[in-house]
């Protein structure tokens, strides 16, 4: 078994090895090189260190973005991320993209709920009637948040529909940011919205399974009520497999890594492209995903996907026997900020 060169001093912890990451390393990059050293935080730090050194050496990252992460605000550190060149394509569910919007527009209203647990049905009615969409600890307003950017992203949609024109999900949501008329709105600083850096860098996006999002629930009821003619205006999930198709192609020779944030269809979507390619279109010597890692805390048990190993991909043509592949068992909202950190160098 190979062992990274730095751990192996990790217990004697000497004042040059301090000293070493010191002159690189922010506050938070020392605490994890000093502390984490066994079980999920030695993951943690080995998948963080494994994710500097891969972008060190010219390779590129993708990011996908599973849960409620947007509302537990990663756009803090993901931001920086994307403005840093440390992410350079993402992935995720409807829902992280429209509640970083969401956030960032209504995010005085938000309403947080510490004692959720305790919650009787009778308190979630309460919430439900004042309009207050409650995820975990944190509810939603629908007023200054849903209908807010309905109400913009309708206007996109109904001017494409008019002109013929059709855009994917990302398009329309960053096509509504970078106009400026949700700038009036704003209750928190943009540059904490990962989305608006996105769109400001151009960064490639795919959002597989839209319609399963507040925004493609509104959608389709505008579509069914007549005012949307088109009801391929907004393009789909096989379209996007197609883009990402052809992104990878671009993007994998250079080495292209994979960093997933919790499981579902924001994982399992972009790395099906690799199989899809070599064993469906039978393209010869297509590259794998580079480098792997996954923070979840799904049981690796019963046909669970979401909490396959690693290992498990490489049956699948995903990845190599030799790709660096990491599992961390631990709460994304907790982990992710600080791998982030660490790249960053904080």
């Amino acid at each position: 078994m190979k062992i990274d060169s730095d751990l192996q001093d990790l217990p004697k912890f000497t004042k040059v090895h301090k000293e070493k990451y010191a002159l690189t390393q922010g506050s938070i990059s020392q605490f994890m090189n000093h502390h984490y050293r066994h079980f999920n935080a030695a993951a943690t730090l080995d998948a963080a260190r494994a994710y500097k050194r891969h972008i060190e050496d010219g390779g590129k990252m993708f990011v996908t973005i599973g849960g409620a992460m947007s509302t537990a605000e990663i756009g803090l550190s993901l931001a920086g991320m994307i403005r840093q060149d440390k992410v350079h394509g993402i992935c995720c569910t409807g829902a992280n993209l429209e509640e970083d919007v969401f956030n960032l527009v209504a995010h005085e209203h938000y309403v947080r709920i510490p004692n959720y647990r305790e919650l009787t049905p009778d308190d979630e009615e309460n919430l439900c009637k004042r309009h207050l969409n409650r995820v975990t600890d944190t509810c939603i307003p629908e007023a200054e948040a849903l209908r807010r950017i309905e109400t913009a992203m309708l206007e996109e949609w109904l001017a494409a529909d008019r002109q013929g024109e059709r855009f994917f999900p990302h398009e329309f949501m960053c096509k509504a940011l970078l106009s400026g008329k949700l700038k009036e709105y704003y209750q928190i600083d943009p540059q904490d919205s990962w989305l608006m850096e996105a769109a400001i860098r151009k960064l490639p996006i795919f959002v597989p399974g839209w319609e399963d999002s507040t925004l493609g629930n509104m959608y389709a009821a505008h579509c069914i009520s007549g005012e949307i003619r088109n009801i391929h205006t907004v393009k789909t999930g096989i379209e996007y497999m197609v883009l990402l198709a052809e992104w990878y192609t671009q993007i994998a020779p250079k080495g292209l890594g994979f960093f997933q944030i919790g499981g579902g269809i924001a994982g399992d979507f972009p790395i099906c492209v690799v199989p899809m390619l070599h064993q469906d279109l039978r393209r010869p010597d297509v590259p794998l995903w580079s480098y792997f890692c996954q923070i979840s805390d799904s049981t690796t048990s019963y046909g669970s996907y979401s909490g396959a190993v690693p290992n498990e991909k490489i049956t699948w043509g995903k990845l190599g026997k030799d790709s660096p592949k990491f599992i961390i068992e631990s709460d994304a909202t907790i982990i992710a900020p600080l791998i982030f950190a660490y790249v960053l160098g904080w």
